[in-house]
């Protein structure tokens, strides 16, 4: 994107997927996240996006195209809160790279409410108490 090109907000399914392809693109280069990531989903990474496309397009245009529970595949990997922050700080440069406006700030917004639960359920799953919220 040059300088004279202006960002604009997030507000159709081809801005979704360019935010999901650019991001994931960054997390499987990434040092902390990738091994993880690619560990995980192997082959599998056109399903994955398409899965992110689905959820991301739920949560941003409220198009209900997601179905499905995000916690339960995160339950029981090797991740803690240095993952989830690489994480959020990746996730937060590839909104503020593409975009800009209300749907882009919600969608940091989002992410980091996501991380948070995420992390929170985590710590509860692991001291033995969370069962259920998986």
């Amino acid at each position: 994107m040059t300088i004279m090109e202006s960002k604009k907000d997030i507000t159709t399914l081809t801005d979704i997927q360019l935010l999901v392809n650019s991001f994931y693109g960054k997390v499987r280069e990434n040092a902390v996240l990738g091994p993880i990531f690619n560990g995980v989903i192997k082959d599998n990474w056109q399903r994955h996006l398409e899965k992110m496309y689905t959820f991301w397009q739920t949560v941003l245009l409220e198009e209900r195209t997601y179905e499905g529970r995000p916690f339960p595949p995160h339950a029981k990997l090797p991740i803690d809160k240095t993952h989830f922050d690489t994480w959020l700080g990746i996730w937060t440069a590839t909104v503020d790279e593409n975009f800009t406006g209300p749907v882009a700030d919600e969608a940091k917004w989002r992410g980091n409410k996501m991380a948070e639960l995420f992390l929170y359920k985590l710590e509860y799953f692991r001291n033995g108490s969370g069962q259920a919220l998986v």
